[in-house]
């Protein structure tokens, strides 16, 4: 009996980048709870606020001895530089390719940016970073751009030397390690975000750790710990005591909502952190076929923990690489270039509200050609594919040759 044709697999669509990852039923529960009650307030509750529970249960994942959840990274990064007590127009060294809220931070905090050269592996210029590091620096702020880890030991070697803390921007690093050690841990003090695109999704929402209890309760009085509600967190009284009514109240606080939405997250990270760097190292390797195409290789002491893809186009001139993403996004693939997007945030020339960032070559070229396209962890192998097939594709319709008529 002759049996009907096979039907054809279905055929993969273009997968869904954009949306964020589901909020476990967990957490719905949890907020249903508090709208219930109305107890949204992290000092209502004389102990266990959800807040305080996220604190607590964050600090012991990353290995730190303190922790303050906040309303954004941008928030966490501005408490840090106050909480240094560094002068008004401190000086601070950042990387020049970071998101524009690092900057505004420092701007926010009364002091002043001092960019740094990043190269075309988007890290640090370590050249440039130990020629900048002057006496009048007062602070640094890494950033772990899109999850990419500057060279920690030399840079932690030269901050100590000359005597200034370092501030860990890992709003995209959440476990992502170094040396096995989790990143954001390595320096004075480490911020985290939970924007929806980041491992841990709260919508909105920020975090900052540090092992040291004089930092802390400083950040946590400015955060806004009105009149003794600092004795709601578990840090040394003597440094609170120190601070109180001191400080400016800047009330950058998280509510319980959000922390009930983080909580249940906090036990899927790794899993998350294995599906991200798995995908990642797939389409990376699919990628390396093109030879147009080139995905910088993470440093050796470094373990990533990517939800997102960054490469670079080689030999393609500013119109072939316009027509790449026009050819990409015809195949169902968004992808942006960081210096030609348009008003891209990420390009330091669109920082318009500091005076004179600098020429910064190497920078302006690598984000001339430097590409980002979301890669969520919950993507299938077929969906990997697809996006791989896309991008390979749109970089051989650019620059392939056309076929000689005759031949």
């Amino acid at each position: 009996m002759t049996q009907p044709p096979a039907e054809p697999a279905p055929a993969v669509q273009a997968p869904d980048v954009y949306s964020a990852e589901p909020i476990p039923e967990a957490a719905r529960a949890e907020v249903e709870r508090l709208m219930a009650t109305g107890d949204l307030f992290r000092y209502t509750a004389p102990e266990d606020a959800p807040v305080a529970l996220l604190e607590r249960e964050f600090a012991a994942a990353l290995g730190a001895k303190y922790a303050l959840a906040v309303s954004s990274c941008s928030a966490a990064l501005f408490l840090s530089l106050k909480a240094l007590g560094l002068p008004r127009d401190a000086r601070v060294l950042i990387p020049a390719f970071t998101f524009a809220a690092v900057p505004s931070s420092v701007v926010h905090a009364d002091c002043v940016p001092v960019l740094v050269e990043v190269g075309e592996n988007y890290r640090i210029d370590m050249a440039d970073f130990a020629a900048k590091l002057d006496d009048s620096i007062g602070a640094i702020i890494i950033s772990h751009m899109r999850g990419h880890t500057s060279d920690m030991d030399q840079i932690m070697a030269l901050a100590d030397a000359a005597g200034v803390p370092v501030i860990e921007d890992a709003a995209h690093s959440l476990g992502t390690l170094w040396h096995g050690q989790n990143i954001g841990t390595i320096g004075k003090i480490g911020c985290f975000s939970f924007q929806s695109y980041k491992m841990l999704n709260a919508g909105e929402g920020g975090i900052l750790i540090t092992d040291d209890a004089e930092i802390m309760a400083r950040a946590v009085i400015m955060s806004g710990a009105y009149e003794h509600n600092w004795k709601k967190h578990p840090v040394l009284a003597e440094p609170f005591a120190r601070w109180q009514n001191r400080l400016p109240l800047y009330n950058t606080r998280l509510s319980n909502l959000s922390a009930a939405v983080i909580r249940p997250q906090i036990p899927l990270l790794r899993e998350r952190v294995r599906r991200g760097l798995a995908n990642h190292d797939y389409v990376a390797e699919r990628l390396a076929a093109s030879p147009w195409i080139e995905v910088p290789a993470p440093l050796p002491p470094e373990t990533r923990a990517p939800d997102s893809l960054q490469f670079n186009l080689v030999g393609m001139s500013d119109a072939e690489v316009r027509a790449f993403m026009e050819a990409a996004a015809a195949r169902g693939v968004g992808v942006q270039v960081f210096g030609l997007h348009t008003d891209n945030a990420r390009a330091f020339w669109n920082w318009q509200f500091l005076p004179d960032p600098g020429p910064l070559p190497r920078t302006r070229a690598m984000l001339m050609r430097a590409c980002d396209t979301r890669l969520p962890v919950r993507l299938s192998r077929p969906e990997l594919d697809f996006i791989a097939d896309a991008l390979i594709a749109a970089a051989e319709e650019v620059k392939a040759p056309a076929p000689a008529y005759g031949t």
